[in-house]
C-alpha cells in the first residue's frame, strides 16, 4: 500500500472524494508514478518508476483513464479551491484563457485536426500543425519563493475543429463557444470573487465579451483590440415624449489606427516590469472609453488602451478591457501577465512529458492531458509545502546561472522528498 510523507497526505487527500476507494489506490500510484518518471508520461512508465513493472493486472491502471467513471470536471473545481485558497485567498483573481497545439498522430485519434502553429509561425510565415487543440484557463499568481508570476492551470479542454463534427448529430463549436462556457462555470465554483480573465486577440469577439457583461457578477475581460474597430460614443438618454426606437450608440469615433496617427492625442510615459521577458521597459499609452458596435451584435462598453514604444522596437497595438472603471496602468499590468501562459505550455512539454502519451482512447485522450498540465499546478503546491518557511535551492549547472527558482527546481525537491 502506498504510503505518502504527511506533508503531502492532507493535499492530495483533498481529491479522494471524486473516486471510489478501489479506484482511488491506482490514482495515487499513477499521480505519484508521474511525478517521479522521467521523459515519456505513459501509463507503463509510471508502474515502472513505483516499481510495479511485473503487475500482471496493469491493464487495470489503463483502464483508470479509458474507462473508469469520474468527473474531471470535480477534480478541476477542488484544484482551483486549493490554488486559491493557498495563493490568492483575498483581492482579485487573475486568470489566463489561451489554447496550444499539442503534436499527435494516429489515425484512431478521432478528434486531431491541422491548425495554426502560433509557435512557428509569424505575420509573413504560416505554418501548419497537426494534432489536437486545447483550450486551458490558468490562475496568475505570484509565487512567494519563486518572486515571480506563475500561470497555473486548473481547467482544460478539448476544442477539435469543424472537420471533427462532420457526419455527427451536433454541430461544430467554436473556440469562444468552449471559452464561454469555461467561464461561465468558473463564475459558479467562485459566485463572489472578481474575476479577471486576459487573453489574446482570439478571444476579442462582440457575443463573448457582452455574455461576460451581462453576469450578475460580470467577469472582467482584458483582450487584444483590433485597431480599426468600429467604435462610437454612449447612446445620448432618451428625452421625454421623444418618438422612434431609442438609440443603441451614439457618434461614431475616429479608429484607434487614426488615433494613433493623431498628433493631438495624449500620451502618457509608464514603466512596465517583465515586458516580453525583459526586466523592465519604458512605454507611452492613451486611453479612453468607447461603445463597440457591430451590426446584428450586442453593444460592448470598455476601455481601450493604445501602447507604443518611444523608441519604435515593437509594433503598436490596443487593448480593450470591458470594466470602464479600471486605470490604465492596471490593464498594462494584467496584460503583461498572460505572457506566463506560454511559459507554463512549455514547461509541461519539457518536465511533464505531454505529447508523449500514448493512449488512443477518446476518454484517455479527454482526461490524460488536463490532468499532466494539472500536474504543473498540483507539483507547486506540493513544493510550496516544503518551503513557505525557506528558499527554494535553486540547481546551477556550469553552462546555465539564474538567480530565481524556476519550475524544475520545484519539482527536483518534490520529486527528492518523494
Amino acid at each position: 500500500m502506498l504510503t505518502l510523507p504527511s506533508e503531502y497526505l492532507t493535499l492530495i487527500q483533498a481529491f479522494a472524494p471524486v473516486f471510489s476507494q478501489r479506484l482511488w489506490q491506482h490514482i495515487q500510484i499513477l499521480v505519484i508514478g508521474a511525478i517521479l518518471a522521467p521523459g515519456k508520461r505513459t501509463v507503463t512508465s509510471a508502474l515502472r518508476i513505483m516499481g510495479l513493472s511485473q503487475e500482471k493486472h496493469f491493464q487495470n491502471y489503463h483502464r483508470v483513464l479509458n474507462r473508469a467513471v469520474w468527473s474531471s470536471r470535480e477534480v478541476s473545481r477542488i484544484l482551483l479551491t486549493l490554488l486559491v485558497t493557498t495563493f490568492a485567498a483575498v483581492g482579485d483573481l487573475v486568470m489566463g484563457l489561451d489554447d496550444t497545439i499539442e503534436r499527435r498522430r494516429g489515425e484512431k485519434i478521432t478528434a486531431r485536426g491541422i491548425y495554426r502553429d502560433p509557435v512557428r509561425s509569424s505575420h509573413s510565415h504560416f505554418v501548419k500543425a497537426n494534432g489536437l487543440r486545447w483550450l486551458s484557463l490558468m490562475l496568475l499568481v505570484p509565487i512567494p519563493w519563486a518572486h515571480r508570476i506563475w500561470a497555473l492551470p486548473f481547467l482544460t479542454t478539448l476544442a477539435p475543429s469543424e472537420r471533427y463534427y462532420a457526419g455527427r448529430m451536433r454541430g461544430p463549436k467554436g473556440l469562444t463557444d468552449w471559452a464561454r462556457q469555461m467561464l461561465l462555470q468558473v463564475r459558479r465554483w467562485l459566485p463572489t470573487r472578481r474575476i479577471v480573465i486576459v487573453a489574446d486577440a482570439s478571444f476579442a469577439v462582440l457575443s463573448l465579451l457582452a455574455r461576460m457583461q451581462r453576469l450578475a457578477n460580470p467577469i472582467c475581460m482584458v483582450v487584444r483590440f483590433r485597431l480599426d474597430a468600429a467604435r462610437y460614443e454612449p447612446a445620448a438618454p432618451r428625452r421625454p415624449h421623444q418618438q422612434g426606437r431609442t438609440p443603441s450608440k451614439g457618434k461614431r469615433l475616429p479608429t484607434l489606427e487614426r488615433v494613433l496617427k493623431d498628433r493631438k492625442t495624449v500620451w502618457k510615459r509608464v514603466t512596465v516590469w517583465h515586458w516580453y521577458g525583459e526586466r523592465k521597459r519604458v512605454v507611452e499609452i492613451a486611453s479612453g472609453t468607447a461603445v463597440w458596435y457591430h451590426s446584428g451584435m450586442p453593444l460592448v462598453s470598455h476601455r481601450w488602451v493604445l501602447i507604443r514604444d518611444p523608441k519604435g522596437t515593437f509594433k503598436p497595438h490596443a487593448l480593450l478591457c470591458t470594466d470602464m472603471t479600471v486605470k490604465p496602468e492596471q490593464i498594462l499590468k494584467w496584460f503583461v501577465m498572460r505572457w506566463r501562459v506560454e511559459v507554463t505550455f512549455q514547461e509541461v512539454r519539457t518536465h511533464l512529458g505531454v505529447e508523449t502519451q500514448r493512449q488512443w482512447n477518446d476518454w484517455a485522450i479527454l482526461r490524460t492531458t488536463p490532468a499532466l498540465l494539472g500536474l504543473f499546478s498540483l507539483v507547486t503546491l506540493l513544493a510550496h509545502r516544503l518551503v513557505q518557511r525557506g528558499q527554494l535551492p535553486v540547481r546551477q549547472a556550469a553552462w546555465y546561472v539564474k538567480r530565481l527558482p524556476t519550475f524544475s527546481d520545484a519539482l527536483g525537491i518534490v520529486r527528492q522528498h518523494l
